[in-house]
């Protein structure tokens, strides 16, 4: 993403000059407090924005040096970009398999996508279990596993995550990440994530930006994010004081718009 800028309605502004690379095969989080336009970043990228009255204003998306900031979603989802959105949206009233069958409805490879299927369920047991059940009876975290799986069934080389740990239990939040850890390895699926959980979000992470207000404020290393006293304080809640602050209050912050240097 170069310098992007993004409004609702023509005239409500999100995003405000927003730069970030996600490199192959690289775990990039995306962090920073809710309603700061991290969940409008990744529809922008996956062109789910144009279907919810949005639109990029100026900037450009890239992908292997072709611009896709200007084509529809589903033209995006061919040139390999998936999305897991927040909350789920499993098909409810499909079977397990039937639900991840569709995450594969534009590939051709039949022999393939029988691999893939065997795979995903190697990642996700439990839903190898449940594989002929209506998916509107499993629990949060199994269909948090589905739509993970769903979306790689359709062989991305970038996987878009919004907020993975949503709603779940400690333990499964782990078990989750775990997977999503092991697809990064084993596959060599991109992944920008965006989440919450920021100590676990970081603990998989390559590199990672924090965002305010539309615009991002910091990004380093994961590791080095980590150790940020700042990001601890604010998105960690590990404070010397006990208060909670936010970026945009503080004076010593770097502001790094990357498209500026």
């Amino acid at each position: 993403m170069d310098n992007i800028e993004a409004a609702y309605l023509g005239v409500i502004r999100v995003l405000h000059g927003v730069s970030l690379e996600v490199g192959d095969g690289k775990i990039v989080a995306l962090i920073g407090a809710n309603g700061g336009g991290k969940t409008t970043t990744l529809k922008a990228i996956s062109g789910l924005l144009s279907t919810e009255q949005g639109q990029i204003r100026s900037g450009e998306i890239l992908l292997d040096d072709k611009r896709i900031d200007r084509l529809a979603p589903e033209a995006i989802a061919k040139m390999g970009i998936s999305q897991v959105m927040e909350g789920r949206h499993v098909l409810e009233h499909l079977t397990v398999e039937e639900n991840l069958r569709v995450g594969a409805y534009r590939r051709s490879d039949r022999a393939g996508v029988k691999a893939d299927l065997e795979q995903v369920y190697t990642y996700f047991p439990r839903i190898r279990e449940y594989r002929k059940r209506v998916s509107g009876y499993l629990s949060g975290g199994e269909q948090q596993m589905l739509v993970i799986g769903r979306a790689l069934m359709a062989d991305p080389r970038l996987m878009l995550l919004d907020e993975p740990s949503l709603g779940l239990a400690p333990i499964m939040v782990r078990e989750i990440f775990d997977i999503i850890k092991r697809i990064n390895e084993e596959r060599g699926v991109a992944m920008l994530l965006v989440e919450q959980n920021v100590k676990a979000a970081l603990g998989i992470a390559d590199h990672g930006y924090v965002m305010e207000n539309g615009k991002i404020v910091l990004d380093e290393p994961a590791d080095r994010l980590r150790d940020n006293e700042d990001v601890k304080e604010f998105y960690m809640g590990i404070s010397a004081g006990g208060s909670r602050k936010n970026y945009r209050e503080l004076k010593h912050y770097r502001r790094r718009k990357r498209w500026l240097s």
